[in-house]
């Protein structure tokens, strides 16, 4: 029979007090730090040509609620259900995306967060509301989707650096499935530094449930319906500021992007009017992407932007730095069977590991300079 000393249950609680202790201690001074910069920037310490605008992407891996719609199949994530998810499950959640929101900002917390695998506004309104992101003071765009889970795509952004204008869920029916239902696409214009229009599209398209062959057409669909959007956009004015962030669930290379997005992959003749794949120099490697599946990485995660953004002849511009995956130790894990590493997610299949997510963030940096129209 397993015994256990009084000693050594006073020595676990005393090790797991201390971890608490540590974790709320560090959260605190993330938050410190970033509002520290804040001041610094609203009172002159640090130039103009230091202040950011930063993008972030991040697919959470289910962001649900502990409740039971009786609309949608979120079974699972109950207290009942086969993950047992219940409230302590759901603000470690919540704060571990707050945490990686403040990291990737460091000094100056993000201008624009782009969520999906996000159940409904009230997850949003937690994270946004009962976490130390309250002290941003971010706002959200969201639209409830007819997705048969109930995952959403949304969007928080600071008033401070951007205003939307107007918003729209972009409707996804399948006219060779009509059955079926999948996220919209969410499309946010927007006023950035008050000056400039920006307009941003998050995305969460089909996944390869069923197998890829089986799946391709209706990414390949979403794709279509993305790109009518843009072109019009683009018609009217072909200097227009877009970015298009999403999980595709298809690589820079597969047909949906490459294709029928027609997300070019260098910038060789590249005009204001095209769309350029900030994310297409991982395509080809393989030891590097924001998600892992049976052992193979893919940067399945993604910006996407209007030509005239790379070229610097609009108003608004993207850093010569390009897109980033924020991949810090404590969002990987050993990879036991397939050897090398991986996201440190939340499940692994019905086992909770307790961690972030099965993606990495992504994340890139607009610069701004004299507009030539709006």
């Amino acid at each position: 029979m397993l015994q256990i000393s009084i000693f050594e249950i006073c020595t676990m609680e005393t090790h797991f007090t201390l971890k608490i202790m540590f974790y709320h201690i560090s959260s605190v001074f993330i938050i410190w730090f970033c509002l520290l910069g804040q001041t610094a920037i609203s009172q002159g310490t640090i130039s103009s040509e230091e202040e950011r605008f930063r993008v972030v992407f991040y697919n959470v891996e289910n962001l649900f609620d502990v409740y039971d719609d009786t609309l949608k199949r979120d079974n699972e994530f109950t207290p009942e259900g086969m993950r047992h998810w219940n409230n302590k499950k759901f603000y470690t959640k919540l704060n571990q995306i707050y945490r990686i929101v403040i990291s990737i900002g460091e000094w100056d917390p993000p201008a624009v967060v782009g969520l999906c695998e996000i159940e409904n506004r009230f997850v949003l309104n937690k994270l946004v509301y009962d976490t130390p992101l309250k002290n941003i003071d971010y706002k959200i765009v969201h639209q409830e989707s007819p997705d048969r889970r109930g995952i959403d795509v949304g969007l928080l952004y600071r008033p401070d650096k951007m205003q939307p204008v107007s918003h729209q869920a972009i409707l996804i029916r399948f006219p060779f499935d009509t059955a079926s239902r999948t996220r919209d696409i969410l499309y946010v214009k927007s006023l950035v530094n008050e000056k400039d229009t920006v307009h941003f599209y998050v995305n969460h398209w089909p996944s390869k449930y069923g197998g890829f062959m089986a799946t391709e057409p209706k990414r390949a669909f979403v794709a279509s319906v993305l790109k009518k959007h843009t072109d019009s956009i683009l018609r009217v004015n072909p200097h227009a500021n877009i970015v298009v962030m999403g999980d595709f669930n298809d690589t820079p290379g597969d047909n949906s992007v490459l294709k029928e997005l027609d997300a070019h992959p260098d910038t060789i003749g590249l005009k204001n009017i095209d769309l350029y794949n900030l994310m297409y120099p991982l395509h080809d490697d393989w030891k590097m992407g924001t998600n892992k599946y049976q052992g193979e990485w893919s940067a399945i995660d993604q910006f996407i932007v209007s030509g005239g953004m790379v070229k610097g002849v609009t108003g608004v511009r993207i850093s010569p730095e390009g897109a980033k995956v924020f991949r810090p130790d404590y969002l990987i894990e050993k990879d036991m069977k397939f050897m090398g590493t991986k996201p440190f997610r939340t499940y692994g299949g019905a086992k909770y590991l307790g961690g972030y997510s099965d993606h990495f963030p992504i994340y890139l940096d607009l610069e701004f300079k004299p507009s030539i129209s709006h």
